[in-house]
């Protein structure tokens, strides 16, 4: 292997087996996985928010409906991923989302 080959070669390790490899500009350029926080519910399609079911400083329980997302003539319940208490509700009733806009915020 030639010497300028051997620069262009990144190291990998997955699941404990190392590699080596080039990797294209489009790889190298991507967005970085972020694991999603738990404690912010985001919109996972643009809708308009028909019913709004918390209110700020409620508890919930895990799988409680907390408010309807309508999408493409649908709704669609937003329910906690968790049990918690309700810090802030980014919303109003009729109020047009987009994907990934931020909805509730837990704690």
């Amino acid at each position: 292997m030639s010497e300028k080959q051997d620069k262009s070669l990144e190291n990998f390790t997955i699941g404990g087996m190392y590699y080596k490899t080039t990797l294209t500009k489009k790889f190298k350029n991507r967005e970085n996985y972020e694991e999603p926080n738990i404690n912010l519910l985001k919109a996972f399609i643009p809708g308009t928010i028909v019913d709004i079911k918390v209110k700020h400083g409620q508890r919930v329980s895990e799988g409680e409906p907390l408010l309807l997302l309508e999408a493409m003539k649908m709704r669609n319940i937003i329910a906690a991923p968790k049990d918690g208490r309700i810090k802030k509700v980014w919303v109003k009733l009729n109020d047009l989302v987009s994907k990934n806009q931020l909805l509730i915020e837990m704690q």
